[in-house]
């Protein structure tokens, strides 16, 4: 964390700009084309936030379209050409206090004030398989208790106007997990209109971009966070258990395979020591063109795998920590052993052995992976950033 960030976290910093925004939101009149859009804390130009403004800019050019973007990323957004405000400046305050909408995928700084004639759509940022905010029996996340953790989320959804919904099953989880009253936006996912929508020129352009070879297959591992890992540098520790030694060994003349950490999370990995066969791809601006180049998907109990089982790819599941994050760390919405679309593993043995089988295991789990999309991808047919812009004009 950097001086600036320090100060902008001090509790003082904070005071003085919400009264400041404040009197800014009460007395300047709102602009009621302009929106502004942050996804992740606006470090990525990305996910759902992405999707809907692309969808405006693309139909509705007479709308004002920003981006609140953390400051380490000014870079991305202009070489994306696009209109962007710094997280935390005085700029930053104005166009957020006088944005009739705002449209974002996580939680806003807690002392931020929005008024009633400021309109926030939360997208949320995934189909929950984990238990959510006020579902959460134990809040592992060091330095805060269970009761803060809930109540700072409480106050976040309590500002929220809408949100939302991938599936009919979040929608329900959403409004107990999130205490919300709000308006449900039933639309799919506005990200996974480009995983119906792309084509085989797509996929071309990422890899070669992305400079992997031609004869290689894609392997994407993308595991979750650890709620009771210590922090480095802002972010939760994530040691992965899977030997990559054997696996380069096993798998290194047919694959490549990309790591791709969360957002809150930053890998333990040596990815030098596997040049040609490990790729971190964390800090790739969009998970999504990691989906439609990913021949197969490794995961553990990230959401990922209900955005990637769309396009009715293997997935593997490597959990070895499954019964401490079940009954201690998270705990599960559902019967995740007996209904993922997939095999859960817990050693890199079982992993490399699937991989190698792995068009015998994708016929073994066809009609599995056949159900779990009926009830999880029943409203991804390629149309949800119009639905929920659709929301936004009439609102």
């Amino acid at each position: 964390m950097n001086i600036l960030e320090k100060i902008r976290n001090h509790k003082k910093y904070q005071k003085f700009y919400r009264k400041l925004f404040n009197k800014i939101e009460k007395k300047v009149p709102k602009k009621s084309k302009t929106i502004v859009f942050e996804s992740f804390s606006g470090k990525q130009y990305s996910d759902n936030p992405r999707a809907i403004f692309e969808y405006m800019n693309q139909y509705y050019p007479n709308y004002n379209l920003i981006w609140s973007i953390n400051p380490s990323c000014t870079r991305l957004f202009k070489k994306e050409g696009i209109n962007f405000i710094k997280r935390g400046t005085l700029k930053w305050l104005w166009v957020m206090a006088r944005a009739s909408f705002w449209v974002v995928n996580t939680r806003l700084p807690g002392w931020i004030y929005k008024s009633k004639r400021t309109n926030y759509i939360q997208t949320w940022h995934g189909t929950p398989l984990k238990k959510l905010a006020m579902d959460m029996d134990n809040v592992t996340i060091p330095g805060i208790t269970t009761e803060q953790y809930k109540r700072s989320f409480k106050k976040e959804t309590s500002e929220w106007n809408a949100l939302v919904a991938p599936n009919e099953y979040s929608s329900k989880i959403f409004r107990k997990a999130f205490n919300f009253n709000g308006d449900m936006i039933h639309s799919g996912y506005p990200r996974n209109d480009f995983l119906k929508n792309h084509d085989s020129e797509d996929i071309e352009k990422i890899k070669e971009s992305m400079k992997i070879p031609k004869d290689k297959k894609v392997i994407l591992y993308a595991p979750t966070w650890r709620d009771n890992t210590s922090k480095v540098e802002g972010k939760h520790q994530f040691v992965s258990d899977l030997n990559f030694d054997l696996l380069n060994t096993e798998l290194g003349n047919e694959y490549i395979v990309l790591v791709r950490m969360h957002y809150l999370a930053a890998a333990n990995i040596d990815f030098n020591k596997y040049k040609s066969f490990l790729v971190d791809v964390t800090d790739y601006n969009d998970i999504r063109d990691l989906y439609i180049i990913s021949d197969i998907l490794i995961t553990d109990y990230s959401s990922v795998f209900f955005d990637f089982s769309i396009m009715n790819k293997p997935i593997i599941f490597y959990v070895h920590d499954l019964e401490e994050y079940q009954n201690e760390i998270r705990g599960f919405y559902f019967d995740f052993i007996n209904d993922a679309p997939g095999p859960l593993v817990k050693t890199t043995e079982q992993t490399i052995a699937t991989i190698k089988n792995i068009d015998d295991i994708q016929r073994e789990y066809n009609q599995k992976y056949n159900e779990f999309n009926s009830k999880f991808n029943h409203w991804e047919d390629g149309k949800a950033s119009e639905r929920v812009v659709d929301y936004i004009l009439n609102y």
